[in-house]
């Protein structure tokens, strides 16, 4: 269990309804999205948060993918061009590794 404390904080009037004692799920959510501006501005990183809130970071994460934040900000085509370049640069490597072994291999057996 994590040690809280009580924040007074000013809200729009009609909010402090939603704010009255919440059961401990939604309690956890709400202060993940209080801290979820700090992550985005990378003030602290999730991991942080989670030590702050006192769960793991992948339980934080798996939250805010539940509430639509992703954790990764790339899109699937992102993503596809990323993978497509990594691929590209490996296959090169490769082939220049095969290279370097058949021009020492050949240099040694004159």
């Amino acid at each position: 269990m994590v040690t809280t404390e009580s924040v007074t904080i000013k809200v729009p009037v009609g909010m402090s309804k939603y704010l009255v004692t919440m059961n401990p799920e939604t309690e956890l959510t709400r202060n993940a999205l209080l801290l979820y501006p700090y992550i985005l501005n990378q003030t602290i990183y999730h991991g942080r948060a989670a030590e702050i809130l006192g769960i793991r970071k992948s339980e934080l994460i798996d939250l805010y993918d539940k509430l639509g934040y992703s954790y990764f900000d790339m899109t699937m085509d992102d993503l596809d061009d990323e993978l497509n370049t990594f691929r590209e640069l490996k296959r090169r490597r490769l082939r220049y590794d095969c290279c370097i072994r058949y021009n020492t291999a050949s240099a040694g057996s004159r």
